[in-house]
C-alpha cells in the first residue's frame, strides 16, 4: 500500500513551503498538503484534516504546522505512523506575541499583506537570506496566495492556542524534530524541550537555516526526512 505524507505549512505559507521535499518523495510517497486556513482554532483545523485523510500517515509540520500536528497526533495518535516537527514550539502564545498579533491582522485589512511579510521577513529568514530574491519572492507569493481573510483565521487559531508541553510525553510514534540553527521565532532551545519532551524523539539542527528551513536548505531537510521516513 502506498504510503502517504500529510504536510501541514505554517502562518502565511501554501505547499509551496514543501516543494522541494515533496519532489524528492513524491515518487515513493502520495504527499498531501493540509488545508489550514478555513477554522478559527487549531482543534478545528486539526478535526478537518483528520477527516480528510484515511487510514495511517506520516505527518509534517513547520511553525503552526507543527501547532496543528501537536493537536493532531493528541486527538488521534493511532493514525500518525511518523511524526516531524520543524520549527515550531509547544509553548502557548507569549503576551508580547498575542499583542502583535491583532496590530498585524489591522495592518494587513488596510493595506494588505505586503507590508506584513516586511514586518516578518527578518523572523522567517536567517539574514544572510534576506537579500535573496527568488526566496523572498516565494514567501510574499505563499502569503497573497493565503489571503488576507485567511491570514485572520490562522492569527486567530495561533494566539488561542494551547500549551502542548504536557501531552508531549504522550507521543510515542517514531518522532523527528528539526530547527534552523539561525531560527529566532522558535530557537534551537525551543525544539530541544520538545525532544526532550516526548523523550524519544531525534533532534537535528538544519545548519545556515532560519526558520523556514524547507526553502532554506532543501537539501539538509530532504536528505534528513529520506532517512527518517525510509521505512
Amino acid at each position: 500500500m502506498e504510503r502517504t505524507i500529510v504536510f501541514v505549512p505554517g502562518l502565511l505559507c501554501t505547499g509551496e513551503l514543501y516543494a522541494p521535499q515533496i519532489a524528492a518523495l513524491e515518487a515513493s510517497r502520495r504527499c498531501l498538503v493540509a488545508d489550514h486556513r478555513q477554522q478559527l482554532s487549531i482543534g478545528a483545523i486539526a478535526d478537518d484534516i483528520l477527516a480528510s485523510v484515511p487510514g495511517r500517515f506520516d505527518l509534517v509540520g513547520l511553525s503552526m504546522g507543527g501547532y496543528i500536528a501537536f493537536e493532531m497526533a493528541a486527538r488521534a495518535p493511532e493514525r500518525i505512523r511518523r511524526l516531524v516537527l520543524m520549527d515550531t514550539s509547544a509553548r502557548p502564545d507569549r503576551p508580547d506575541q498575542t499583542a502583535l498579533r491583532p496590530e498585524l491582522i489591522a495592518l494587513a485589512e488596510v493595506e494588505g499583506l505586503g507590508p506584513v511579510v516586511d514586518r516578518l521577513l527578518p523572523a522567517f529568514l536567517a539574514e544572510r537570506r534576506l537579500g535573496d530574491r527568488e526566496l523572498v519572492g516565494i514567501i510574499r507569493r505563499m502569503a497573497a496566495d493565503t489571503g488576507v481573510e485567511a491570514f485572520r483565521r490562522q492569527q486567530t487559531a495561533i494566539m488561542n492556542r494551547k500549551d502542548a508541553r504536557p501531552e508531549l510525553a504522550a507521543i510515542t510514534c517514531p518522532t523527528l524534530v528539526m530547527v534552523g540553527e539561525h531560527d529566532r521565532l522558535t530557537p534551537p532551545e525551543i525544539a530541544r524541550e520538545i525532544a526532550e519532551g516526548i523523550g524519544s524523539a531525534v533532534l537535528r539542527t538544519i545548519p545556515r537555516a532560519g526558520h523556514l528551513a524547507t526553502l532554506e536548505e532543501p537539501e539538509v531537510v530532504n536528505a534528513l526526512l529520506a532517512d527518517f521516513l525510509i521505512d
